[in-house]
């Protein structure tokens, strides 16, 4: 299957990879041509313009920062939409709103092709060793069709349904970890301030009901002082942001989630857009005037699981 990869971010990249790794025909683009020449040094092709690689490919992949970044991608003059045609497939990962990939979806079908959303979830490390988890919505014969390419960029496979499901669930998803996130910061903060020691706290939390994937991951880099997870408290607000948009379209009366919101919203005012996302603990930290540093804790996560095919999860009950 020849494949097309737009959009080498901290994920992009990494999920590009492992397609070249498993042995893909592979096409790529992004803005800046810098943080492809490791996958083209690695034999990967560069596309020209989005309209090209559409043309050239049978699957096209976007994963870019922001839902107006894909609409231009797809909608541009020399855009995906104006190379696809019959048979081919676009597949979006970026965490985008459900509406939008609808839209951009009915597109894709004009011209006769398949839409697929597809985005991620477990971590830059993760995706580094193809070992993430993929959503992916879209009809069962294009998750079919698909599937040797999610495989090679993920371990756990869920079909989640119709085109849209997977944006929906990822902003879900993506909310829950931020709340554990905040939670997590008011934690350790508290047991600081209560005089425990924070190595004894981590593995406290570790072992007992209190721990949480976040924990494992962002709680380390917390407490390293790094705060580096590849992700930035701008991509947070987005995020919240597009769960915000899916509860209130389904009429939901959030309570948790706008008070979620206005922490990032202040920590952007803070510390900055681009400020990695974990730092967001800087602001007890200030408040309370303590360090929530400890030894021995790494800078960035990396994936210590050897890499595995992927496979479908099933889901329970169905």
């Amino acid at each position: 299957m020849k494949t097309g990869f737009i959009g080498l971010g901290n994920v992009g990249g990494k999920l590009a990879g492992s397609l070249l790794r498993n042995g893909f025909d592979l096409t790529v683009r992004d803005l800046d041509r810098k943080v492809a020449q490791p996958l083209l040094d690695r034999g990967a092709h560069w596309g020209d313009s989005p309209r090209q690689i559409a043309e050239d490919v049978d699957l096209i992949i976007t994963c870019l920062p922001n839902p107006a970044a894909s609409a231009a991608v797809m909608e541009a003059e020399d855009g995906i939409l104006a190379g696809l045609s019959a048979g081919k497939l676009w597949a979006e990962m970026s965490t985008t709103d459900e509406a939008e990939v609808k839209r951009l979806g009915a597109l894709v079908q004009a011209k006769g092709a398949d839409p697929i959303d597809c985005p991620v979830s477990g971590g830059c490390h993760r995706a580094a060793t193809g070992n993430i988890s993929i959503f992916a919505g879209c009809e069962r014969a294009a998750f079919e069709r698909a599937l040797p390419a999610i495989k090679a960029m993920g371990r756990l496979i869920l079909h989640t349904g119709p085109l849209g499901s997977a944006s929906v669930l990822k902003v879900v998803t993506n909310y829950l970890a931020t709340a554990n996130l905040v939670s997590l910061c008011e934690a350790m903060v508290t047991a600081k301030r209560a005089g425990m020691d924070l190595n004894t706290t981590y593995e406290a939390i570790r072992i007992s009901s209190g721990n949480s994937f976040v924990h494992e991951t962002e709680s380390q880099v917390i407490l390293n002082g790094s705060r580096n997870i590849n992700f930035t408290m701008d991509l947070v607000v987005k995020d919240m942001s597009l769960f915000t948009a899916v509860a209130e379209r389904a009429g939901v009366p959030l309570e948790l989630a706008p008070l979620l919101l206005d922490i990032f919203k202040d920590g952007e005012r803070r510390y900055g857009a681009r400020e990695w996302s974990p730092n967001i603990v800087k602001r007890l930290e200030e408040a309370c005037g303590v360090s929530i540093l400890a030894p021995g804790f790494p800078a960035e996560m990396a994936d210590d699981e050897p890499e595995e095919p992927g496979y479908e999860v099933g889901v329970p009950g169905a």
